[in-house]
């Protein structure tokens, strides 16, 4: 059986909305302003967990995104990233931008329960926090990996909405990297 794990980026204020800049977002940019030098320590953490990991599961906006960014670039972790399945949730796209896609185009809850029973290991979330949302609502995130970046930013889409109920999570796992990014790993407290 699979393992969702949402892996992202946050603000301390659990912002993920913008973090390159590039979607016009007043206070985007807050990635590379906060990361500074750390960056190179995060991107092997990255590396690492894409090394470990059975596929990725994203929405519409970030297939586009990391297919733009990742597709013309080479070396071990592009190579790795680009040869992953992946499997992209919407209702609307025809053609998948990123390598080695496939879309899931039924209801979220089912097509994804159906993907946790189909593949072993981790199936990463990665910067898809309307899909994250969903999927925490309706408990089928196993695992949060998150990197805290150590900027408030006060406004943004944060990773988390409301929920119909409490979402009890464990803390497993704290690490700092590099000089001011926090690495925090929480499981879903099932039995809470």
């Amino acid at each position: 059986m699979g393992k969702i794990v949402i892996s992202t980026n946050v603000s301390l204020d659990g912002v993920v909305q913008d973090p390159d800049g590039e979607e016009g977002f007043r206070l985007g940019g807050w990635f590379g302003e906060s990361g500074g030098k750390d960056l190179e320590e995060w991107g092997k953490v990255e590396f690492d967990e894409a090394l470990r990991t059975e596929a990725l599961l994203l929405g519409r906006r970030s297939d586009e995104w990391f297919a733009a960014r990742w597709l013309s670039r080479s070396g071990a972790w592009a190579d790795r990233l680009n040869s992953l399945p992946k499997y992209v949730v919407s209702s609307t796209l025809e053609r998948p931008r990123w390598t080695n896609s496939t879309v899931l185009r039924g209801d979220v809850v089912t097509e994804v329960s159906k993907l946790k029973q189909e593949l072993a290991g981790d199936i990463l979330v990665y910067a898809s926090y309307r899909l994250g949302r969903t999927l925490i609502e309706h408990d089928l995130v196993d695992e949060l990996r998150l990197f805290v970046f150590p900027v408030v930013l006060g406004a943004g889409e944060r990773l988390f909405g409301e929920t119909s109920d409490k979402k009890p999570m464990r803390l497993v796992g704290t690490r700092t990297v590099g000089d001011g990014l926090v690495f925090v790993t929480y499981t879903l407290a099932r039995d809470a």
